[in-house]
C-alpha cells in the first residue's frame, strides 16, 4: 500500500464514520418528533455506512498484519476515534429511538 492509498483509506474511514454519526443524530431528532419511519430509515442507512467503515478498517488491519507495516499518524488516530464514536452512537441511537417508541405508545 502506497502513501496515497493509505491516505485515501484513512480519509474514507473518517467520512464513513462521520456520515454514520450525522445520520444517527438526525434519526434521534426524527424520533423525538415522532417520525419513527424516518428514524428507522436513517438508522438503516447509518448501519450501511458503518459497515463500510468497518470494511475499510478491516482492510487496513489485514494489510498491517500486526507487524507495523502502516505508520500510525495523528490522522489515523483521528479516524479510529471517529469510528469508535460512530459505533457507540449506533448503540445509543437505537436505544434512544426504542425508548421514544415505547413512550409514545
Amino acid at each position: 500500500m502506497n502513501k496515497d492509498q493509505y491516505e485515501e483509506f484513512v480519509m474514507s474511514l473518517i467520512v464513513q464514520a462521520g456520515q454514520t454519526r450525522s445520520m444517527l443524530m438526525t434519526a434521534i431528532r426524527e424520533a423525538k418528533n415522532g417520525n419513527f419511519d424516518e428514524a428507522d430509515s436513517l438508522v438503516k442507512n447509518a448501519s450501511l455506512s458503518l459497515k463500510e467503515a468497518h470494511q475499510i478498517q478491516t482492510k487496513l488491519i489485514e494489510y498491517d498484519e500486526g507487524e507495523g507495516k502502516l505508520p500510525v499518524h495523528i490522522v489515523m488516530v483521528h479516524a479510529q476515534d471517529h469510528l469508535m464514536n460512530a459505533v457507540l452512537m449506533m448503540d445509543l441511537a437505537t436505544e434512544i429511538i426504542d425508548l421514544r417508541k415505547t413512550v409514545s405508545q
